[in-house]
């Protein structure tokens, strides 16, 4: 360590994040690959063991579950979707330039955002939910409204991506399909018990109040029917610690073959939206500084503001939330200057 980092520093670090504009919860977990360092802290009103929506780290648990199918030789990357779909929702979903490529969209299109599926999640969803319009989004409302939208670019084109919860909605439903069971009861039978996580499910029950309440700028967002309808999305509900627990296995074999992680970081593509980063097969890429892709965080971000990442260069990890929507530049110098003390 260049600057001895404890407790006390991390709580520093982490209280002043919380004094950010429209920042009122922070929880920051960080371990060492070696465990010579394990620290959680939180400020605000959040404690350390306090339950929070991942959101689209959720997306991580997909990529696990879909590495793990592949290990038990039940579905691999390059199939189509058409192989697990039915023709009803296969069938123009991807009309692009009046050339119908639906039956040649296949998993990892899906796992890279390269499909060129539009994303259901509009600014005009977007912008419902956070003027207090709560609604349901299961899939066959996603599929019926993404068949209106015209897709991005060819599936696979070269150098496109475009970053779609559609396409992890439908991972969803291929996973469900393959499995004969719920999302919910993958996720449990694949990781939460696999990992002994006590704390860690799927948000059901639209009146559930255990995880901390989003936050939009200065609003504070109630929108359970739509949390509770998009499990493979972003469903799923954690504790800093826990995520941990999740995220070592992830990048260290025990979900999936060890060999396979490799294979996620090729061919990352640069999205604009929702924010600048770099997504491979099921992962994402964010740059610490504008100079630094090849040692980049490697994990998720969560549109709640949570997330979930590796330093390679340093073997740090790093899990929590700001619980913000728009906090993600925060949750970013909070974990840029925890780097510095290593």
């Amino acid at each position: 360590m260049n600057n001895a980092i404890n407790q006390s520093t991390l709580d520093e670090l982490v209280a002043q994040a919380v004094k950010k504009k429209n920042i009122v919860s922070v929880v920051l977990c960080v371990e060492k690959g070696d465990n010579s360092f394990s620290q959680v802290s939180s400020a605000g009103n959040m404690e350390d063991d306090h339950p929070y929506f991942l959101a689209s780290v959720t997306k991580l648990y997909i990529t696990a579950s879909i590495l793990r199918l592949r290990a038990e030789n039940k579905i691999n990357l390059d199939d189509k979707i058409s192989k697990y779909l039915s023709k009803d929702v296969v069938s123009r979903i991807h009309v692009f330039k009046e050339i119908d490529y639906s039956n040649d969209i296949t998993i990892k299109h899906l796992m890279s955002n390269t499909s060129g599926i539009p994303d259901y999640f509009t600014s005009e969803v977007f912008l419902e939910l956070v003027n207090g319009k709560d609604q349901s989004w299961p899939f066959d409302k996603t599929i019926h409204s993404v068949k209106q939208m015209k897709p991005k670019f060819k599936p696979g084109q070269k150098g496109k991506a475009h970053y779609s919860d559609t396409n992890y909605q439908i991972l969803g439903e291929i996973i469900k399909t393959i499995t004969g069971k719920s999302i919910q009861e993958v996720f449990k039978e694949f990781i939460f018990d696999e990992l002994n996580l006590k704390h860690t499910y799927v948000y059901e029950d639209s009146n559930d109040l255990k995880p901390l309440p989003l936050n939009y700028k200065s609003k504070q967002l109630h929108v359970p029917q739509y949390m509770s309808s998009i499990p493979a999305e972003g469903g799923i509900i954690s504790t800093a610690k826990e995520s941990m627990i999740f995220v070592r296995a992830f990048f260290n074999g025990k979900l999936f073959p060890k060999n396979d992680f490799n294979e996620l970081l090729n061919n990352f593509n640069f999205l604009f939206v929702p924010g600048q980063f770099y997504y491979g097969i099921g992962i994402a890429k964010q740059p610490i500084s504008l100079f630094s892709f090849k040692n980049g965080l490697i994990g998720h971000w969560g549109q709640s503001g949570a997330f979930a990442f590796y330093l390679p260069k340093k073997d740090l990890y790093f899990t929590g939330t700001v619980n913000q929507i728009v906090g993600h530049n925060v949750a970013a110098r909070l974990i840029t200057k925890v780097i510095k003390h290593f």
